[in-house]
Formats: structure tokens, C-alpha cells, sequence
């Protein structure tokens, strides 16, 4: 089942930051620790090095660090915040929740918090909701973070998944407008009957940890590649497609197309189907590989940095994963960037497989 709404009244994003572990873990390093190879790395996925947490940090700490960053871009104190939403499938713990954490080391104090889980489309969903909060008229300033430590529950003799993903968390800030700014259209999608082709097993009501659990290592995350790989390139473009319709526009009127970064090939394909340049697409995936809910906004953060978000411009973003679940949406851009020196973002025609 697909979802789908387009707005009249507008959220602006108006703050963003990112957070990412300082300690990089390399191809090179990998395959020290299981069967494989830079090179079969590289050419099947794109990625180069992943960022993995150390001691003292967790999905809670990256995302207030991330949210922090995104209050000071956006001009605003924590106390603010009405919502605070916080998309992942790692939290620190089962309950409570990691946006609860959140909302008290920032100081949020006026904030309601939770979490919302749609794996790595997670903060497309985040967005899609708050937007809706402060379009409605309900709220006027809503914290979304997208924030994942899947180190944490990978299987590292697993060389077909653990080469796959990393840590890291991403934020933005959006604020009740009346200029035509912010989420255009909003395609939220889901297909329940192919749960099991990316799942961590135990852990849950269904099998709670035990021996058993543990011995079978049903507690790492467990994947099926090949058909994740031909879900992900199907709904990738088809929700994309969908969303810059709902916007009335084409895609000769995308600036920008910033894709969830879990596989160079699938963004190539997906780009390739959407007639959308190589010169109009971002990645970073060489460089943290699948952060889960936290690619996009991350993404989109190093993407202002590097100078290629400016007022007027349309972007398109869509993610996918576990659920099955998809979202995607445009997003017309109004604040004024703050570009950095040191970004290391690139467009897909600059990428490492180019």
C-alpha cells in the first residue's frame, strides 16, 4: 500500500547537521578480518571506508550532536522545539526512546519525543510527519533526526553484509512558513509480505534473547541481497517518479537528487531511469557507506557544504529499506547555505566508479 498527500500551507527547513564517529574503518582493514577485498568491495558497492562507533558513543549521542548542530544553523534554542522525531533501528535501548534521550541532553524541555522506525527510509518518513505537524498548524518548529549505529548489530564474518554499513546520524530543523518552501509532495510506501529479506531475527517479542538466539547469531542483522537489490532500484524510481509529480514538476526541473546511499550501482540505475544527469546526483556512500536513516540528511548536509543547495532550487530525495518500506519526496529550498572548506561531498559524475 502507498500513501501520498501534497500541501498548501509549508514547513521550511531552516536548520542542519550532521554527526559522524571519528574512528574510519577501511576496505583495507576489513579484509583483515574476513574473506574479501578492496577491489570486490569497491566495484560491487561503491564503498571505500564506513565510520564505526567507539567507546562512550551510541545512536542517542550522535543524534543529539547532530541536533545541535542543526538548532545553532537554524537560530533557535532547544527550548523552541515542540517535536522532536527520531528515525532508527538501533536504539540504544528497547525502550525508552532514543528521541526521549535526546530531548533531555538537549534541553528540550517543552519538546514531546519519540521514535519512528522505517529503517533506512526512515527520515524521509520523519520529514513526511513533521512536516504534517506544522502544516496542520499543530506545532511550529519540529526537530527531525535520522541517527543509526548499525556496527552494532552486524554480523563482522559476514563479508556480504559487513562491508555494507556504518554509523553516523543527521539532522535538520523545519519551521512553519507561509512561503511556498520546504516538502512539496511527500509518497510513503511499504510492502510487508518481503519482511524477512532484511531482518535481525531475535531480539523481539516473537523471539526473545535466549541461548538459542544467541548461539544461532540471530541477533546480527541478516539480508537478502539479491532481493533487496531489485526491490530497492524498483522503488527508488517509481517513488521518486511518483513525488515530482506530485509537485507538479519534471524531472528537468530537479536540481538535485540526493538518494539513500547504500550501493553506487543502485543510484546509477535509479539516476539512469529518472533521466536525471550525473552532474544533479550526490553521493558520499564511498565514504560512510549505509548509515541507514541517517544517509539522506547526511548527505543533504554535506551537499549544502559543498555548495550545491541554494535558494529556489528542488530537491528530490528517496530512501528504502527493511519493511520493506520506501519514501520520497521534493523539497523546494529556501535557506541560504553555509558552504565549508573542508566538504568532501561529490556529485555521481565525480565518484570513485566514475
Amino acid at each position: 500500500m502507498t500513501s501520498e498527500f501534497t500541501l498548501n500551507r509549508y514547513a521550511s527547513i531552516v536548520g542542519w547537521g550532521y554527526a559522524l564517529p571519528s574512528k574510519v574503518l577501511t576496505n583495507h582493514e576489513l579484509a583483515q578480518m574476513v574473506d574479501t577485498s578492496d577491489e570486490w568491495i569497491r566495484s560491487r558497492t561503491g564503498i571505500v571506508e564506513r565510520r564505526v562507533i567507539g567507546p562512550g558513543e551510541s545512536t542517542a549521542s550522535l543524534a543529539r550532536e547532530a541536533g545541535e548542530r542543526a538548532l545553532e544553523v537554524a537560530g533557535i534554542s532547544a527550548e523552541d522545539l515542540d517535536v522532536i522525531i527520531v528515525a532508527t533501528i538501533t536504539p540504544d535501548y528497547p525502550f525508552p526512546s532514543v528521541a526521549a534521550m535526546v530531548q533531555d541532553g538537549l534541553g528540550a524541555n517543552r519538546a514531546g519525543a519519540f521514535d519512528l522506525n522505517a529503517a533506512c527510509a526512515g527520515f524521509v518518513y520523519g520529514l513526511s510527519v513533521g512536516t504534517q505537524l506544522v502544516t496542520s498548524g499543530i506545532n511550529r518548529n519540529v526537530l527531525i533526526i535520522g541517527s543509526d549505529t548499525l556496527s552494532q548489530v552486524i554480523d563482522w564474518s559476514d563479508r556480504s553484509t559487513c562491508v555494507l554499513f556504518g554509523d553516523g546520524a543527521g539532522a535538520v530543523v523545519i519551521q512553519a512558513t507561509d512561503q511556498p518552501a520546504g516538502v512539496q509532495s511527500s509518497v510513503l510506501g511499504s510492502d510487508g509480505s518481503g519482511f524477512d529479506h532484511l531482518i535481525v531475527p531475535a531480539g523481539g517479542s516473537l523471539q526473545p534473547a535466549s541461548r538459542d538466539t544467541v548461539d544461532g547469531r540471530k541477533h546480527y542483522l541478516k539480508m537478502n541481497g539479491n532481493e533487496v537489490y531489485r526491490f530497492a532500484v524498483t522503488a527508488m524510481t517509481r517513488s521518486t517518479a511518483q513525488a515530482i509529480r506530485q509537485a507538479n514538476l519534471g524531472s528537468e526541473d530537479i536540481d538535485l537528487f540526493i538518494p539513500h546511499q547504500a550501493n553506487l550501482r543502485i543510484i546509477r540505475s535509479a539516476a539512469r531511469t529518472l533521466n536525471l544527469p550525473a552532474d544533479r546526483v550526490f553521493t558520499n556512500v564511498d565514504r560512510y557507506g549505509n548509515t541507514s536513516s541517517a544517509s539522506i540528511p547526511i548527505a543533504l548536509c554535506e551537499a549544502i557544504e559543498s555548495g550545491l543547495v541554494q535558494p529556489g532550487h528542488n530537491i528530490a530525495l528517496v530512501g528504502f529499506g527493511a519493511g520493506l518500506t520506501w519514501a520520497a519526496g521534493v523539497v523546494r529550498w529556501t535557506a541560504e547555505p553555509v558552504v565549508s572548506a573542508t566538504s568532501e561531498g561529490r556529485l555521481l559524475a565525480e565518484s570513485v566508479l566514475s
